[in-house]
């Protein structure tokens, strides 16, 4: 008995120094797995964490400096604080650029997820996978359209003068529509040129996800005499619960931001008859960057737009970990 206790408290007081050790060893794993990671490292590094340092710029006048480089000019621009958000924030026309970012964007979130989702549930119940393949591949094509090419489609379509639509109401008798200068319909095309883009793209995200569900599920709940509809509630959905909270949280982070090619290229440049619908936060420091506006205010206007973000999906991430916390990503 003595003996076992020996043999015990020898274990216990060993455990921990192995558990140390093992820890703490470079493996041949670990080095391959850290070569592999490396050129992303230094991709990141370069690309996406040193540019970090033009932010800078948002709190200064930025000037050029003749026969200068850039650091001189950057540390030798006059400091001004938050006079470039300031100068942002209370332009006249912030509060119209936030309202159309920002419903905009959740009027394509809930779309992305409820489409898609609707979607992939019809194409995964085609019995025919020759059908499936090519019903996928031609929803999934426009995602891999420029939105420069789109935008050439679009006018061919709403030409005022030869047009497809004006030729078609012209046929049944009715008079031609000034399309691009009329902003009541805009709202309505542009949400239906982001949907028939990125269409595809979602749904073949949450098809994977369903195509990749343990089938003896749903076997047993034919067996149980589910319906289709029903198999769809209670175990389709709640199985998609996890990627659909990721993918949202993604939306989230980019809630500020917008596709500059749908709300730039497909309006022709958003025309001023246009610009109180169309506009948006990127639009603005386009143009901004377009009249030779101060480098430091459009930086300003860039750098809201990003605390702004993080901040939302922050945010977003603190509520989905007190709803549900496995679903959370942070």
């Amino acid at each position: 008995m003595a003996q076992q206790l020996q043999q015990t408290n020898s274990a216990l007081h060993t455990a921990p120094q192995v558990k140390k050790k093992a820890r703490t060893k470079w493996t041949r794993d670990d080095f391959e797995l850290g070569l592999l990671g490396f050129p992303t490292f230094i991709w990141y590094a370069i690309f996406c964490y040193l540019p970090m340092f033009g932010l800078v710029i948002a709190f200064k006048n930025y000037r050029v400096f003749p026969k200068q480089s850039f650091l001189y000019n950057l540390f030798h621009s006059e400091w001004v604080g938050f006079d470039n958000f300031s100068f942002f924030i209370n332009n006249k026309s912030f509060s119209m650029l936030m309202r159309n970012t920002i419903l905009y964007n959740l009027v394509f979130i809930v779309l992305s997820i409820v489409l898609p989702i609707a979607l992939a549930l019809m194409i995964n119940e085609i019995y025919s996978k020759r059908k499936s393949k090519v019903y996928q591949t031609a929803m999934f094509f426009p995602h891999f359209m420029s939105w420069v090419v789109v935008s050439y489609f679009v006018f061919g379509f709403l030409n005022p003068d030869r047009g497809l639509l004006n030729t078609i109401v012209k046929f049944f008798g009715g008079s031609k529509v000034m399309w691009y200068s009329k902003a009541q319909y805009w709202p309505f095309i542009l949400v239906f040129m982001q949907v028939w883009k990125s269409l595809g793209y979602n749904m073949v995200v949450y098809l994977a996800s369903i195509t990749g569900m343990d089938q003896s599920l749903y076997e047993a709940a034919m067996l149980d005499g589910a319906s289709k509809w029903q198999q769809a509630k209670y175990i389709t959905l709640p199985l998609l619960k996890t990627i659909v909270i990721v993918l949202f949280l993604l939306n989230v982070g980019r809630i500020f931001y917008s596709d500059f090619g749908l709300f730039y290229q497909v309006t022709q440049g958003v025309p001023n008859s246009l610009h109180k619908v169309a506009s948006t936060f990127d639009t603005y420091i386009y143009m901004a960057l377009q009249s030779n506006s101060p480098i430091g205010k459009t930086a300003a206007a860039s750098m809201f737009q990003s605390v702004a973000c993080c901040i939302t999906v922050l945010l977003a991430n603190f509520i989905v970990s007190k709803v549900d916390p496995e679903s959370a990503i942070i």
